[in-house]
């Protein structure tokens, strides 16, 4: 019959219009050219430059994307807060939580200057390797590279050792304890007294080492090397994973307690 004819190709024109109309709808969801929501999730990066400032003194200033929070250092304080991501779309929670530690004025200045172009940031790029982070209208607010993260041919100085008994105690000023990682897989350094050399496995954060071999010697001097010596080794022993930022290392136990604090030699 005539009228169900029309009828029919009425309802097919319908159809493929409004297949049309879904196909565009995706096409404008997803941009070519934007990167996918999770693209920053789980990495990792240090300031390389804050436009219109000198170059940056003191401790560096991190920025870490890792379980949908951002969290580093701004210089001198720890923060952490959320994060909100869409396509090239950034935003950082205003309210971030931070140490309040006082330094230097200058380390202080950068900082504040840092922590205002996190709270500014309304849009990021990746570009020539490093993360831009950018103001609504375009305004470059911060430039950031990769945060190193392999341990082979790095060195170190311990800061803090866990003594076993719950707690993470400084190290002996005239005792130095160090660590350096070759690329060979062998660690080796000082424990204030004597020197050791430990074989070692590291993959992403997972952080391992073998049992140690140390000299022999006897030292008296400073009072307690040798019970600092005991406590390094014992923790190193219990380490199970490490994580780098910047110019710190924390290396921890297998249930998430810190072992070893350190810093780069």
């Amino acid at each position: 019959m005539p009228g169900v004819a029309v009828k029919d190709r009425m309802r097919l024109a319908t159809r493929t219009l409004l297949l049309l109309i879904a196909l565009a709808a995706g096409a404008c969801s997803a941009l070519p050219g934007s990167p996918p929501d999770d693209a920053l999730e789980g990495s990792a990066w240090v300031v390389a430059t804050l436009p219109g400032r000198a170059a940056w003194s003191g401790a560096p200033a991190t920025l870490a994307f890792r379980d949908g929070r951002a969290s580093g250092t701004d210089g001198c304080n720890r923060y952490g807060t959320a994060y909100t991501v869409r396509g090239a779309a950034l935003t950082l929670d205003p309210d971030a939580v931070a140490t309040q530690m006082a330094c230097e004025p200058a380390v202080m200045e950068q900082a504040a200057a840092f922590m205002g172009a996190l709270r500014a940031t309304r849009r990021y790029a990746v570009v020539d390797g490093q993360l831009e982070l950018r103001a609504a209208d375009g305004t470059l607010l911060a430039r950031l590279a990769p945060e190193p993260r392999s341990l082979a041919g790095t060195r170190w100085r311990v800061t803090g050792i866990n003594n076993g008994r719950q707690a993470v105690v400084s190290v002996a000023a005239d005792a130095a304890v160090t660590l350096a990682f070759a690329a060979d897989g062998q660690a080796a350094g000082s424990t204030g007294c004597n020197r050791f050399t430990a074989p070692w496995m590291g993959e992403g954060e997972a952080l391992r080492f073998g049992p140690a071999a140390t000299t022999r010697r006897a030292c008296a001097e400073p009072a307690g090397v040798m019970e600092q010596e005991g406590a390094f080794l014992a923790a190193l022993a219990r380490v199970a994973s490490g994580r780098r930022e910047a110019d710190r290392l924390e290396l921890r136990g297998a249930g998430g307690e810190l072992e070893l604090q350190l810093v780069v030699e």
